[in-house]
């Protein structure tokens, strides 16, 4: 397998370091962050262009680094067998996924703790009021308990990064090269793409719902790379198909 870099993936790479220079030479990385993360959309920091522009974003240095290596690493595969267009396609409609399904997720979080402080006579605009100042109210947290955490991190959640699209790019890889081996940096044992990739979903997975981390620090969106592999498996399920049904004599 080559691994000479591809068009698609070339381009995607130099987008997201000019991103990531961009966000730490103008206004200390605020107003990158501002403008091009995505918000809770309840959050008045919210824009729609978030939706795409947040998959171009990075925290840190480690993290742009590691997620530009796996776009390498797996992406030049990928475009192989798809070419560039089918690739750009299935890289950003696998980031669409992965939004959508962590906003759901922080929706979820977000709805259960504002349904609570209604039932108790709080109206919703005051809520969502003091919460636009970055503040909250003491007297929430007895009557929230254990979800006070998850409504208040829910409006205030940023989320950045291309692990949801490049989530969609493993799982392509993995149903493309079913037998090539893999293997973590702090387990260095080999093990077939068909069992590594389902094991890191599950572990990403495991982690979103109960909020422990393995292997990744605690504010990573764990609902996002499930939410990009899971659209990633859905369009390699139905474009295999159609590729099935097209040869298929009828």
């Amino acid at each position: 397998m080559r691994r000479q870099i591809t068009d698609a993936v070339k381009h995607l790479l130099i987008i997201n370091v000019i991103m990531f220079i961009g966000t730490i030479a103008i206004g200390n990385g605020e107003a990158f962050y501002q403008w091009f993360a995505l918000y809770f959309p309840k959050n008045s920091l919210f824009q729609p262009w978030q939706v795409l522009t947040h998959m171009f974003m990075h925290g840190d240095f480690m993290h742009i680094l590691f997620n530009m290596f796996a776009l390498w690493m797996f992406g030049t595969a990928v475009e192989q067998i798809f070419g560039w267009k089918k690739f750009i396609v299935f890289y950003l409609l696998s980031g669409f996924g992965a939004a959508i399904i962590q906003v759901a997720f922080l929706y979820f979080q977000f709805n259960t703790g504002l349904a609570t402080l209604i039932e108790t006579g709080i109206s919703q605009t005051d809520i969502l009021s003091v919460l636009s100042e970055g503040k909250y109210n003491t007297n929430w947290v007895p009557i929230l308990g254990d979800d006070f955490k998850g409504f208040v991190s829910a409006f205030n959640s940023t989320m950045v990064g291309a692990s949801g699209a490049i989530m969609g790019v493993l799982v392509a890889f993995g149903m493309l090269f079913p037998e090539s081996k893999l293997m973590l940096i702090f387990l260095p044992v080999p093990i077939k793409a068909k069992y590594f990739i389902p094991a890191i979903i599950a572990l990403d997975l495991f982690s979103g719902i109960t909020g422990q981390s393995f292997f990744s620090p605690s504010n990573t969106a764990y609902m996002a790379h499930v939410g990009g592999a899971f659209t990633g498996f859905i369009l390699m399920y139905f474009w295999k198909k159609n590729e099935n049904d097209k040869y298929r004599w009828n």
